[in-house]
This record gives structure tokens, sequence and C-alpha cells, in this order.
């Protein structure tokens, strides 16, 4: 059982750390574009950093299931990639369709891998709606500086 704690707490923590410094890049990235997404048009602008942001939570969510994955083939939990994949896909996702199963010795991590899911989740959608919110403040002050 320690083992499982210890395990999901390094994937969770991984995963999170990923998250984080590829949101500090993200943002960073940003940055350096405001004085161009600052120009109008606004509206072509927002839906591409709109586009950009779900990209990015894509990416996230993709190498954070790849992370599972990889650990339960490594574990031998598992016999093929695909079972691996699948397994931490539906987990991570939440969706639950019990049509595979870890073993018994392993089932805590079927439950930190939807724990970690629902944290990245949380994480990446509440700065997605941040990233789109600073940008559409800025956007609000520059046509009440124009008017």
């Amino acid at each position: 059982m320690l083992i499982q704690i210890a395990l999901g707490s390094v994937l969770l923590i991984l995963s999170v750390m990923i998250a984080g410094s590829s949101l500090w890049l993200l943002e960073w990235r940003m940055t350096l574009m405001r004085p161009w997404l600052a120009r109008a048009p606004h509206r072509p602008k927002l839906i591409l950093v709109l586009c950009i942001a779900a990209l990015w939570v894509l990416l996230q969510m993709t190498l954070a299931v790849w992370i599972w994955a990889f650990t339960l083939l490594a574990l031998g939990i598992f016999e093929t990639l695909e079972l691996s994949v699948y397994f931490a896909l539906v987990a991570f996702t939440t969706l639950g369709f019990g049509d595979i199963l870890l073993p018994v010795e392993w089932r805590l991590l079927g439950g930190m891998a939807a724990l970690n899911g629902l944290l990245n989740i949380g994480l990446v959608t509440a700065a997605m709606v941040e990233m789109l919110r600073q940008l559409r403040i800025q956007h609000i002050a520059i046509e009440k500086a124009d008017t």
C-alpha cells in the first residue's frame, strides 16, 4: 500500500510540475506577444489565444496520461502499451468504464490517476480562463482609451 501511495504521489507531483512549468513558459511567450495582441483586431486574436490555450491543455493531459501509461507498463501491470494508455486515459478522465481493472495489489493507483486527472483538469482550466480573462481586460482597456 505504501509503495502505491508513494509512486502515485511521485506521478502526481511530476504531472503538476510539468503542467506548472509549461504554463510558465506559455505565459512568458504570451507576454512577449502582448504588444501584438493589444493591436486591433481583437476578436481574431482572442480566438487565437483560446486555440493556443486549448492545445496547451491537450498537451498537458496527453503528457500526464503517457507518464501514467509508461509507469503502468514498466511495473508490468499491463502487457501492452495500448492497454496501459487505455487504462490511464479512462482513469485520468474519470470515465471509469471498468472493462480493464488493475490487479488488487495495484488498485490504489487507479484512484490516484483519477485524482491526478481531476487536479490537472482543474489547474489547466483555471489557467486557460485566467489567460483569456487577462487578454480580454487588456482589450477592454484599449477600447476605452480609444473612445
